[in-house]
């Protein structure tokens, strides 16, 4: 009797470690949510080129769209956050793999000096990354506008100028929509770096900017809204 009263004891214990340690599994191997504010803010990064993009003639250029590397957008920046003492945002970016548009990477924005004044309810980053050395300085997870890479307002129009120089020269174009009005923009200075926070809510673990950024992740399903879109508006443009 006494050797099984110790054979369950011991039953007994071993389940309420096993139970114990299931529910403090570290937060890099817990499973994503499904829902959450990251994945809110993929939905709008989708929604905000969407409907960009469906513009007839005021839109980012189609010559320009199909040469960018990766596309960033910041969705929803509040209270003209770009214009009196907040000038911080948070968005995701997606680069070009051979296996076509990467998993999602989350980034923040802030600081810096901008050339327009872009107050408003809300207002729509997008910034498109031209060449190796901008796509190099995105993967590095953190660099500074128009000192790590230069960047210069891009063109609108559903075609871009012959005599323009943004193929040649600017790393990264950068644009606004605020008010319904969407154009060029102007920023330098800005230091944009991995928002690891909403990564981690993302995934459910920390993944580096170049493991999603490359391709070497697959996107999950939340990723869908933005990436389907992106690869909508780049395909058409390349036709």
């Amino acid at each position: 009797m006494r050797r099984f009263l110790v054979l369950l004891l011991v039953c007994f214990l071993t389940c309420s470690l096993t139970t114990i340690l299931s529910a403090n599994t570290d937060d890099d191997t817990k499973a994503p949510e499904p829902n959450t504010k990251a994945s809110g803010r993929v939905e709008e990064a989708g929604t905000v080129l969407n409907e960009i993009q469906a513009a007839p003639d005021n839109r980012i250029p189609e010559e320009i769209l199909a040469s960018a590397e990766c596309v960033a957008v910041v969705p929803s920046l509040l209270n003209g956050g770009f214009v009196v003492g907040g000038r911080y945002g948070k968005g995701v970016a997606s680069c070009r793999t051979e296996k076509g548009w990467s998993a999602p990477a989350f980034f923040t924005i802030g600081g810096g000096s901008f050339g327009l004044q872009i107050g408003g309810q809300a207002t729509d980053l997008i910034m498109l990354i031209m060449n190796k050395n901008g796509m190099d300085h995105l993967l590095s997870s953190q660099f500074k506008l128009g000192a790590d890479a230069s960047a210069a307002a891009g063109p609108v129009g559903r075609h871009a100028a012959a005599d323009t120089d943004w193929k040649m020269r600017a790393q990264v174009l950068t644009y606004s929509r605020s008010r319904g009005l969407f154009a060029g923009l102007e920023l330098s200075g800005a230091v944009i770096k991995q928002d690891k926070g909403s990564t981690r809510e993302f995934y459910g673990r920390m993944v580096p900017f170049k493991t999603s950024l490359k391709g070497e992740i697959e996107a999950p399903k939340t990723a869908y809204p933005f990436l389907s879109t992106l690869a909508k508006w780049a395909q058409q443009a390349a036709k």
